[in-house]
This record gives C-alpha cells, structure tokens and sequence, in this order.
C-alpha cells in the first residue's frame, strides 16, 4: 500500500511539472523591451520591436528585431542589421519563478552550450521575462536588467 502511495505522489509530482510548462507552451509576439543601464532606461529595438518566441513542451526558439530596419548593402549597414537581431534557440525548463533556457544554436557563436535564468511572469497572455541584474555587455562596468514583454497569439 505505501508503495502504491509513493507511486501516486511521484506522479502527481511529475505531472505537476508538466502541467506548469505546459502552460506555457505556444506562440508569444513581442509587445516591448525595456533595458535600465545603470538607472537609465531606454529601449534598444524601439517601441514597435518585431519579434515572436516559441515554445514547445521542451524546445524553445527566440527571434527578434529592432523596428524600422533597412535592407544594408554597405559592411557597415550589414553591420548594424546584427546589432539590432536576437535570436537563438534550445531548451527550456522552468523552476518556480526561473525560466532557463540552454542555448544550442546562436546568432552570436559565443552565446551556444549557455544557460541563460531569467525571471518569468505569467500574467493572462502576458508573459514577463527579467534578465538581471548582469554586467552590460556593451560596457562590463555598467549593470543592466532586461525586460521582455511577449503576448500568446496562439
């Protein structure tokens, strides 16, 4: 009888887990991002970023950009379409309020075989995750917090 108990308890437990990230899962457009460098906010892909995360029951592909982006034909052009790209992809697991995702693949080589723990929100279709508070990487002096803001379209 216990073991029948330990085994109901053991799968409710993994089920639990499931059913959180389960919730989660689906398609997220980007509504905004907001940095604070030091205190100072500002947003890096403008007010009307575009941009889409998507999450399956265990992979999680995340791609953005900034607004009003032209076609470059210059290096230097080229240049600035990278600076104003995001996107990477891998897993994900959730604990408690943590979202980690282990990044496989990455516009930005070095970012490939991280973890990256973010603070998530669920609030409604509105899903809130935090980064920070880390060393800005433009400037390592510098602490920056991140936030993005995503709606479930789907």
């Amino acid at each position: 009888m216990k073991r029948l108990i330990y085994a109901l308890i053991l799968v409710l437990l993994i089920e639990t887990t499931s059913l959180g990230q389960q919730s989660l899962v689906g398609t997220y457009k980007l509504v905004s991002q907001v940095v604070e460098v030091d205190g100072k906010l500002y947003e890096p892909v403008g007010k009307a970023p575009h941009g889409y995360l998507v999450l399956t029951p265990t992979h999680c592909i995340y791609f953005f950009t900034a607004e009003n982006r032209k076609f470059g034909t210059s290096a230097a052009d080229k240049a600035a379409l990278l600076d104003s790209l995001v996107a990477y992809a891998g897993t994900y697991r959730v604990e408690g309020d943590k979202f980690l995702q282990t990044i496989e693949v990455s516009f930005a080589e070095r970012e490939n075989g991280k973890t990256r723990v973010t603070t998530m929100e669920l609030s409604g279709n509105r899903l809130t995750l935090k980064t920070g508070p880390i060393p800005f990487p433009r400037d390592p002096s510098k602490t920056m917090v991140s936030r993005l803001v995503w709606e479930k379209i789907e």
